[in-house]
């Protein structure tokens, strides 16, 4: 495997370990929406908006929506995204990783990000829908490219 810096230098091939920021930032938004979900927990128990029972069985329709769209937003980030580290270790084990995918890579997480941002702020749901779809459509040539190529 050629390192970084031949990489940089005008080497042939691309460092596969390259793939493991993009899959590394994905894990990382995921960590953060995570620590969210008891933030707007607590506070929302604080302020009386919520009691331990609404979540004896998942989210009771008492939850309000500001408390549960990070757990929403959590599930979304274990869901597809799953299929996106899949690729990318099928792409670095293969040793196909090359500008392209990682280009590709970095657009499906920062579509994740975009959407993700959405859905935890002002959460329009037109909005937030173009980037999801887009990154679905996104992961999908992701997969075809690793068979194409």
């Amino acid at each position: 495997m050629q390192s970084a810096d031949n990489n940089l230098a005008g080497g042939d091939h691309m460092d596969q370990h390259l793939i493991f920021a993009p899959m590394g930032a994905l894990a990382f938004l995921t960590f953060a929406v995570l620590i969210l979900i008891p933030i707007r927990r607590f506070r929302a128990g604080a302020a009386g908006q919520i009691v331990r029972d609404d979540f004896k069985f998942g989210e009771s329709a008492n939850v309000p929506g500001h408390v549960s769209i990070p757990n929403r937003n959590y599930m979304n980030l274990l869901e597809l995204p799953v299929l996106f580290y899949v690729g990318s270790l099928m792409f670095f084990v293969a040793g196909k990783v090359d500008a392209v995918v990682l280009g590709v890579a970095w657009l499906y997480v920062g579509l994740r990000i975009v959407h993700s941002l959405i859905h935890l702020t002002y959460n329009n749901v037109m909005h937030r829908l173009i980037p999801f779809a887009t990154s679905n459509v996104v992961l999908t040539v992701y997969w075809a490219l690793f068979f194409i190529r």
